[in-house]
């Protein structure tokens, strides 16, 4: 199942700046508005992947894995 997130982005001068509302911390800049997106796109799975390794990596012994939808 694909999760959607929101990307808010602003053009300020040159460049195009953004962040995802959702996570803090995933924010990014770029010359484009498309090479802005990919930036965040790539930004947010290494989050989103770095949260997950750090839930593993906090977990003691003999825990479970249950996927809940919001």
């Amino acid at each position: 199942m694909e999760r959607i997130y929101t990307a808010q982005i602003q053009h300020r001068g040159e460049w195009w700046i953004g962040w995802v509302r959702e996570i803090p911390g995933v924010n990014c800049q770029e010359r484009t508005r498309e090479e802005l997106l990919e930036t965040l796109r790539i930004t947010l799975r290494e989050a989103l992947e770095f949260e997950a390794e750090d839930a593993l990596y906090q977990s003691e012994d003999n825990y479970e894995v249950v996927k809940i939808a919001v």
